[in-house]
């Protein structure tokens, strides 16, 4: 059975073993053992057997906006909707924080786009480009998709770990199917 539990400071060395094993594989940037271990707290840790196989962590950007950092699940774990759990997880607590919108930047946006995320211009999380990204060797140049997630009551879709695949809709055909898509229960 896996369990998703908050981090704590004796996890660092479990969570950045994860990080650091999937750098190239999961287009992670590089963290080091201090700052995740002064971080620890902001994770969620997914546990099998007693041993850590998955984290992400709710990164602030500004009072608004949250981010999911280091997202990463060891790869014998894959396949298992961890990473799922572990973002909806994170969104229902970056929900209880007060954010209006969590934001993630990632090489592979159909995870999040499953989950309700939409891919925005990253201009539209000027908190990430201000934070990181002008610091970054890559900066313009990363090839990460900017994801976001509006976290207001009733706006946005609710994160499900039921969540379908990703498929083609098509697009309304009145103003009257175009209202009834866009109103969106609380």
């Amino acid at each position: 059975m896996i369990h998703l539990r908050a981090g704590v400071a004796a996890d660092a060395a479990a969570i950045h073993g994860l990080i650091t094993a999937n750098l190239s594989v999961g287009h992670l940037l590089p963290r080091t053992f201090e700052d995740v271990e002064s971080h620890a707290e902001r994770f969620v840790v997914a546990e099998h057997d007693g041993a850590v196989i998955g984290c992400a962590e709710l990164a602030p950007l500004s009072p608004e906006v949250g981010e999911v950092r280091s997202l990463v699940v060891d790869e014998a774990s894959r396949g298992q909707r961890v990473g799922l759990r572990i973002v909806t997880a994170l969104a229902e607590r970056a929900r209880d924080m007060g954010y209006n919108t969590l934001s993630a930047f990632t090489h592979e946006p159909v995870h999040f786009i499953r989950l309700g995320f939409s891919i925005v211009p990253h201009q539209w999380v000027p908190e990430k480009i201000a934070h990181d990204c002008v610091s970054c060797h890559l900066f313009r140049h990363c090839g990460q998709y900017a994801v976001t997630l509006p976290l207001r009551p009733g706006i946005g879709l609710r994160l499900d770990v039921t969540a379908s695949p990703v498929r083609a809709v098509a697009a309304p055909r009145s103003s009257v199917e175009r209202l009834r898509l866009t109103t969106i229960p609380a």
